[in-house]
């Protein structure tokens, strides 16, 4: 497959994934999700396997904002490797790490890196932390 092939394949995966994402879709998340793909998340000091464990981080992000929606912004690939710059939005409705709902609404920047197999499905999804890498490092998260 040429590069621009790829790229294609990707474009629409990551497509189907931002559904995914923002209607916590299960069945397309079982497609698009390799059962023994893991993640590392703020949501869960072990990791987290499949589509399972993939959902409950949406889960647990509409735990405090249950609007929350992703929009996908960029996206650039290689091979089996993607980068995707998203906008993540919602309003502050509910508790979100032990801090009550302020009703605020939200816009921020995230960056993940996520890693394919053959067959089209993520096996790995690396969040490019940033600030919050560095609270949970000083201990506040």
């Amino acid at each position: 497959m040429n590069h621009s092939s790829v790229v294609e394949r990707h474009r629409a995966l990551m497509k189907e994934f931002e559904q995914m994402i923002n209607t916590a879709d299960e069945a397309l998340a079982e497609r698009l999700i390799a059962p023994d793909a893991s993640f590392r998340t703020p949501a869960s000091p072990n990791l987290l396997y499949g589509a399972r464990g993939y959902l409950s981080v949406v889960k647990w992000m509409r735990s405090g904002f249950s609007d929350a929606q992703w929009k996908l912004e960029q996206m650039a690939a290689q091979d089996d490797l993607v980068a995707v710059y998203w906008t993540l939005t919602g309003t502050h409705d509910g508790a979100f790490l032990g801090i009550p709902p302020t009703g605020r609404r939200i816009s921020c920047s995230v960056m993940n890196f996520y890693t394919f197999n053959s067959a089209g499905q993520i096996i790995s999804d690396v969040a490019a932390e940033g600030m919050i890498g560095i609270l949970r490092g000083i201990g506040v998260l």
